[in-house]
Order: C-alpha cells, then structure tokens, then sequence
C-alpha cells in the first residue's frame, strides 16, 4: 500500500527514483510522483502508473541528485493530479512524500487555515508539510526539529520522506506503524518502503522502528533520534536478496511466475527444519517457547485475507495434531470486540509483509493482555517480527504479486511444521504417526511440482469459463479453507464474484443460485469424507450446475460425474491443502489473463495494507 524510494548522493537521482518506483507497482497504486531538488525544488506527478508519470515529464529538468519518489494508493481524496504526491508547502520551500493515515488532520488543517494556509489537495499529507512548515518558520529551526516537533502534534500511522529547498543537503525520513528503510550505499543514502527498490545499490539496510527520525546527509552520514529527540545507535542489517528473485525472468506475469517457485520456496520453508532421515521437527523460533505453548489454554490466530485462510488450515492442523484448542480472528475485527485474553493464551499473528495495520494492532493488544505472541511471516527485519515474543520466517523470498500464491504455502507449511512439532512435545501422536507425517511432508515439494503439470488442463478448462459472473467453492475439513481461498483469488484478480462453503452448507442457501451457468469448483481430495463429497456434487449435478473437481490421481468415481477433473497427487489428509490449492491459483490465473486483467497490480488493492 503506497510506495517510498528516496535518494541523496552523487548520482543523478531521477533514473534512481523511477526504477525504485517500478519495483514498487506490486504493492498497489493509483498515482505517482517524483520531487527533484538541484538549484530549484521540481515536482512531478500524474494520476495512474509511473509510465503515465514518465510521459508527463517529457523533456522537463530531471536534473539532481537528492530527490524522493512515490506511488500513492488513495485514502484522503480521490485518485487525480492534486492529491498525488508529492506534495509542497505553501511556501514550496518543503516537499513530502507519505504513507499512512493522518487521523487528526481535519482538526490541525482548520487551525493551519486560520493562520493564513491554503491547500490543493484533499489530502491529509499535504495538511502534514504545512504543519511542519508553520512550525519551522515560527521557530526558525533546521527541518529535522521541525519534522519531529510536528510528528508530536499528529495522531495516525506514518512513514515520510521530506526535503528542505533552502537545506538541500539532507532527506528527513520518519516513520510510526509504516515500514521505512534506509539503504547504506557508498557516498549514497536511500530510503524506500522495502527493500525491493534499493537492492540493485546497496544491501546494508537499516529499518527504522516506531516513532524513530532519520535524517540522511552527505556531509553528516546517518544520523537516528527518537520522537523524543534521544540519539539512537542505528543497527545495520545485511539483506540477503538477489535482484533476480524481484524479476520476471521470462514469465508473463510475477503471479505465474511465484506459482512455479512453491516447489522450491516450500522446500526452502522446511530446510534445516525437517530431517526426514533422523525423524524430526525443529523450528528455531519456538524452541524456547515450546513447552510454554504446548501448555496454553488455547491458541488464537489472528491474520486477514489470505493470511486467514492459512489460519483456519492452522486451526484444523493444531486441534488435530496437538489437540490445543485454537481460535482464527481476523484481526481486522479482533480488537474491536473487546476480546477475553490471559497470560495463558499464545497468539500467532500471520502477514506475509509483516507490517499489516491491523495485524500489528491485534498484537499489541494481545501483548498489553499478557497473552505470549507468536508471528509467522516473510520479511525479515519487518514489524510484526521485531514486536513478537517468539517467531519464524517461512522464507518465500519476494512475492511482487499482489495476490499471495507462494506466501499462502509458506505460511501452510510452516504451520503444518508448528503442529507437528507441538503434537510432538505433548505426545497426542505416536511415534509411529509423528515419522510417517514427517516422511510424507517430506515429499510435498516433489508432489507441488507434479500438481503443476495440471496447468495445461486447468487452460482448457478456464477457456469454458472466462466468461462467467459468479463462481462457487466448495470444500470439506481441511479444504473448506482452500475453497475460500480459490474463491478469493478468483475475485482478486478477475473480479468475478465468487464464494468459498463448507460443502455441506450449500443445501443451506447457495443452492438456490445453482444453475447451467454456475460454475461449481469442488475440492473433493479428502479421502475421509469422499462418499460426502459425491453426494454434494449429485446435488449440484441435478440443478445443472457445472463441476469442476479437483480430485486424487485415479479418481474413477468422480471422473464419471463431473464435468471436468483435475488431477493431483494425493497426500495424507492434513497436507491436502498444499496441492490442492495448485489449481485454484492456476485457474484464477488463467481466467484473469483471458479475461485481459491486469494479474499482478488487480485493481483497488494492495499488497501490503498498512493503514487500518
């Protein structure tokens, strides 16, 4: 959810800005911009993409070599020129750049308008630099004391980049529920949203915690302080991310390209943490928590979107397994109901970027309860993993598409591995059951890699139905949430409306919409409920409604019934969803590109939502 790049050094800054500001498309965005500062202050910005942006500027001056850039998904006023960023202070001495929510800015823009500010924008964040500005005039003071007095007076989530024309030899950086980082390069600075932008220049990064200031300078070096004004010692990170993992490398779209890495990217999730040869289970986040959580009086999951999903399979892999009882919240809502927690509780927060607003404030709620806090996500040196107790990264590398396909499966396999270890530790399965499980977890990357030779089939199929309105999901125990997940991904990025049941909850209303031009995708892989399964689509069947059903390899029975089959390898039970959402995403990939959408950027949303 918007984009930060920013750049002071000795090259010239806007080639820099625009690449950064490319990296940055996959989190979403209905505008751009760019400031430049040499011996004047040039801002440029257009309402849609940055090559819409780029096209604008033309021939314009693009020359110098400090400037901020940004991509900006729209909360205060519509998508157009005015309310792009960046914007200016009404002296045009100040520029900012901003991602976030300010909350109180309708209260500080009427005490601005009463000393003479005009605005151009709905936005909050033009209100912001004019804040900053009244308060550096009336003090006389450098920027950085005018940011960070100003950052006192404001309530919401932030992370800002700001240059002073009449101070062009700095970038004032802060941030507060908002990631920011600062890129370390040599004789350089830059700071971005993530590290996506930076690291073609630089791998030494520092992430900038709650209510921190930076301000980066080539005279002065790096400089760290608190809201506070107390002088921080700023911790340098070395990435590990190679340009090629943030490149297409030859797919038409990110989202293809991340569904053919999950044989790998999964396999990446289990490695040093299953021993398949020796017959364990070790997650390192949880060594010293184990016994604490095995002991809880139960576990809740908080997430949202497909983070969710990958929670309601959690729930049905803990209660299964280890036998702790677990609750899934979406996070979104969480806090708002005034939720019974005690110190004997864990919550496990699930984001995949680390930073959802939501997320994080579910979490600080839970931590000011005593509850222990556990997270699970995918980028490191991200917020949720600096503000949990205990946790561990499911190491999908970058995932630039917006709709979450490897990080799903991350997340699945990491909680399968969390499951399996607590069941361990409490010995709710045998030993005999504990190295079967884990011989066949072993194997999953092997069989996620046979599952996408389904792609050519899930074509043909998705060429039957492109041009459908609504679609239904429908799945049983541990698939149900695939089939809300598959229902999600189809919305996301084809906008056909689709709805994910419990497949025996269809005869408790979706039946009524069933007709010859509903297509039905049924996940029918689980072995436990198969003659259940055949009933649901006898059902479907004698409404007209057209079934497409995942099935096991072999499948003779529901190969005779169906309209169409998938076939995929079949697992035991509680790993299910780890194949069989392999279709779902390939369908919904398929459909959105024959329907001509845009699979990576899907329209109106983010890829990380930091704002609540």
């Amino acid at each position: 959810m918007c984009g930060i790049v920013g750049y002071i050094g000795s090259k010239e800054a806007y080639p820099i800005l625009i690449k950064g500001l490319k990296r940055l498309e996959y989190r979403g965005y209905d505008s751009a911009g760019v400031a430049i500062l040499n011996d004047s202050l040039n801002v440029y910005k257009k309402k849609g993409k940055v090559n819409d942006l780029i096209k604008s500027i033309g021939e314009s001056n693009t020359q110098g070599k400090t400037g901020i850039g940004h991509t900006r998904w729209a909360t205060h006023g519509i998508p157009d020129d005015n309310n792009a960023h960046p914007h200016m202070s009404g002296s045009e001495r100040l520029v900012i750049i901003h991602n976030g929510i300010i909350e109180n800015y309708s209260t500080i823009k009427i005490w601005l308008e009463s000393q003479g500010h005009t605005f151009k924008s709905e936005t909050d964040t033009e209100v912001l630099i004019h804040l900053i500005e009244e308060i550096q005039e009336e003090g006389g003071l450098l920027i950085e004391e005018a940011v960070r007095l100003a950052l006192t007076k404001v309530v919401g989530a932030y992370a800002i980049a700001v240059i002073d024309r009449l101070d062009p030899n700095k970038i004032v950086a802060a941030r507060k529920s908002s990631p920011l980082v600062v890129g370390i390069g040599e004789g350089e600075f830059f700071i971005a949203s993530d590290a996506t932008p930076i690291v073609e220049y630089t791998n030494q990064v520092v992430y900038l915690d709650d209510n921190e200031i930076a301000v980066v300078s080539i005279e002065e070096g790096l400089k760290v302080m608190n809201i506070k004004k107390e002088i921080q010692i700023p911790l340098i990170h070395e990435i590990d991310l190679k340009i090629e993992a943030i490149e297409k490398e030859g797919y038409d779209y990110f989202m293809h390209k991340e569904i053919y890495e999950q044989p790998t990217t999964i396999a990446d999730c289990m490695r040093g943490r299953l021993n398949v040869q020796e017959g364990w289970v070790r997650l390192g986040g949880l060594s010293q928590y184990k016994n604490r959580i095995s002991k809880a009086n139960r576990i809740i999951i908080v997430a949202c979107g497909t983070s969710w999903h990958s929670g309601l399979i959690a729930e049905y892999l803990i209660e299964d397994l280890a036998r702790i009882p677990v609750e899934v919240e979406y996070a979104s809502e969480f806090r708002y109901r005034n939720p019974i927690i005690s110190e004997n509780d864990v919550v496990i927060a699930i984001s995949q970027s680390g930073e959802t607003a939501d997320t994080l404030a579910a979490l600080e709620l839970a931590k000011r309860m005593g509850a222990l806090t556990f997270g699970i996500c995918n980028v490191v040196g991200s917020s949720i993993a600096r503000v949990t107790d205990a946790g561990s990264y499911i190491h999908a590398g970058p995932e630039i598409g917006v709709a979450s396909t490897k990080a799903f499966t991350g997340q699945v396999t990491l909680l399968s591995l969390l499951a399996l270890s607590l069941a361990n530790e409490k010995g709710t399965i045998s030993r005999s059951q504990y190295q079967e499980y884990i011989t066949e977890l072993g194997q999953i990357p092997a069989k996620v890699k046979a599952a996408l030779s389904c792609n050519e089939r899930v074509k043909e199929i998705s060429t039957k139905i492109q041009n459908t309105t609504n679609a239904l999901y429908l799945g049983r125990g541990y698939n149900f949430p695939v089939a809300l997940e598959g229902a999600l991904k189809l919305k996301e990025i084809s906008y056909i409306h689709a709805e994910g049941y419990p497949a025996a909850e269809m005869k408790h209303g979706p039946i009524a919409l069933i007709d010859e031009n509903m297509p039905v995708f049924v996940i029918a892989t689980n072995v436990s409920a198969h003659e259940k399964i055949v009933s649901n689509i006898q059902e479907v069947k004698a409404r007209k409604g057209v079934v497409i059903a995942v099935v096991n390899e072999g499948d003779k029975i529901l190969e005779k019934i169906a309209d169409y089959i998938i076939e995929i390898p079949s697992t035991l039970e509680p790993f299910t969803p780890l194949l069989s959402v392999i279709p779902m995403q390939l369908l919904s990939y398929h459909i959105a590109v024959m329907r001509g959408c845009n699979v990576d950027q899907p329209r109106n949303l983010a890829k990380s939502v930091t704002v609540e």
